[in-house]
């Protein structure tokens, strides 16, 4: 018997359509559902590795963690990594096929294998291939909680859509869509979207979902049944504005400067002192949820940043992971950040670089593949050399730093011939400098608070780690939190409706609809 399913769209990008699909699969998971979460085609540079060595959006495998279910490439089939604004290399069930642009991905003809229909330019051709993916998952639970992607209403894309309407249709799905009130126009854009849609796409849109509302909902009722009047469609709940209850984010591109990781205060220090981290906002910043880990310490304050005197009074500086090594280097030393590193180096002041900021960190670089910039002087700062591959490592490694149980996962072109210093993960430590391809590790309790105790020396900081910081429990109380939102705050008896018995008959078509 095949399982029960729902598609959570949204009315724009960022509309809260990762959480709602996490905090529903928390829900049913309590209540002793099988649930699993999917997402036809997802755009990101925050990705996982998991367990058989695929690469799926880092949202997706958070959201497996709400289900309590493994991480599998069957929930993210197709994976857009950007390497600039026209470009993105192809994921397909968790493995790169190639580098496409954007004109090349949503149009266009190709052949019959996976990698000739994408080189071809037919996105639409990996239908088949989504669609497979999400019936095999659904004959082994009892439900699924689709994500969509942007808003099922971008009717230049609607033609090879594989993701929202397109998959609703070939699937069958009853679709829900979210909509941030907290950005103003959500009952324009509700209606807006569901005008937009074919006759055959409306009959599956459910019904909508209020995002992120702040006062007194009795306020927001009359607009409500405005809508319905509308419509003919239901609201099926509306979510209470909470602060720091964002899963792993999908784009790097979008991190915001503010200075924050989340919204969630800074608990005080154990010790004396607070340990300022500066994490550089490299171009295509990928995985930079490495520093949430570090976040969740109390008394460690972390920012985002961008020049170089934001790194004066930084403990520590992270150079994160990105898609462009090369172009990271660049902008380093265009915005002057390089130098201010060479200084930290000298100084004995820590440095820690992740993947593609270890790389930089090291002597020279060899990139035929990702940059195609050839032999390009890295900063010298580890006595490593970098030569790119065209086959991308995939791996969860395990092993010991510091003392401690460490397990971390891979994702990169880069190979690093390490050539001196003290061995540290997969790379080295200089002094004061370290560096890993180990994306995650700082995610190892003990590991972390070891990791801090010498970043606190190298700073002359009294800085204590605290003794009882769990990163996976505060993970577990943050899924519970998005749980317990949707139950509280949704129509979860008319959500289950929906799950398991399809969109409503009879709902009505709201012109002037799209060909």
């Amino acid at each position: 018997m095949t399982g029960g399913g729902l598609l959570v769209a949204g009315t724009t990008s960022d509309a809260g359509k990762s959480v709602v699909t996490a905090g529903i699969c928390r829900w049913l998971a309590r209540q002793g559902v099988k649930v699993a979460p999917f997402k036809g085609q997802n755009m990101s540079l925050n990705s996982f590795v998991t367990r058989e060595g695929a690469e799926i959006g880092r949202a997706q495998a958070m959201q497996a963690q709400a289900a309590r279910a493994e991480p599998s490439a069957l929930m993210n089939p197709v994976l857009l990594k950007p390497g600039s604004d026209r470009s993105s290399q192809v994921v397909l069930m968790g493995k790169p096929v190639g580098e496409l642009s954007a004109r090349g991905f949503f149009g266009g003809s190709g052949g019959s294998s996976p990698g000739e229909r994408l080189h071809g330019g037919r996105q639409a051709a990996l239908l088949d291939t989504v669609v497979g993916c999400l019936e095999e998952l659904r004959a082994t639970h009892d439900a699924v909680i689709c994500e969509g992607a942007g808003s099922p209403a971008e009717i230049n894309l609607r033609r090879t859509d594989i993701v929202n309407m397109g998959l609703a249709r070939a699937a069958r799905l009853p679709v829900l869509v979210v909509g941030d009130i907290d950005r103003g126009g959500v009952f324009a854009s509700f209606f807006g979207t569901t005008a937009l849609l074919a006759p055959e796409d409306q009959e599956l849109l459910a019904g909508y979902l209020v995002n992120k509302f702040r006062g007194d909902v009795s306020l927001l009722e009359p607009g409500l049944d405005m809508l319905k009047s509308l419509t003919g469609r239901d609201t099926y709940g509306v979510l209470p504005f909470q602060h720091g209850l964002g899963i792993d984010e999908e784009d790097g591109l979008r991190v915001s400067l503010r200075g924050a990781v989340r919204e969630s205060v800074v608990a005080p220090p154990v010790g004396e002192d607070v340990l300022r981290v500066a994490v550089c906002a490299v171009p295509l910043m990928s995985n930079f949820t490495d520093v949430d880990a570090l976040a969740a310490e109390p008394g460690v304050v972390v920012r985002f940043v961008d020049r170089a005197e934001e790194l004066v009074d930084a403990d520590l500086v992270v150079v994160p992971g990105t898609r462009g090594t090369v172009r990271a280097l660049e902008w380093l030393r265009e915005r002057g950040l390089a130098d201010a590193l060479a200084r930290r180096a000298a100084e004995g002041r820590p440095v820690l670089g992740i993947c593609g900021g270890f790389q930089v960190l090291g002597e020279t670089i060899e990139d035929e593949v990702e940059s195609r910039a050839g032999v390009v002087d890295g900063l010298g700062l580890l006595p490593v050399r970098v030569r790119f591959e065209a086959e991308k490592t995939l791996a969860r490694p395990v092993g010991e730093a510091l003392g401690e149980y460490v397990e971390g996962y891979e994702i990169h072109h880069g190979v690093a011939d390490v050539r001196g210093g003290e061995v540290f993960l997969d790379g080295c430590r200089v002094g004061s400098v370290w560096g890993t391809h180990w994306h995650g590790s700082l995610e190892a309790d003990g590991f972390r608070r070891a990791f801090l105790r010498e970043v606190a020396a190298g700073a002359g900081r009294r800085f204590v780690p605290a003794a009882d910081t769990s990163f996976e429990a505060l993970r577990e109380e943050q899924l519970d939190r998005l749980g317990g939102l949707i139950e509280r705050h949704a129509d979860t008896d008319a959500l289950w409706r929906l799950i398991e018995g399809g969109a409503p008959g009879g709902l009505p078509f709201v012109p002037p609809g799209a060909p």
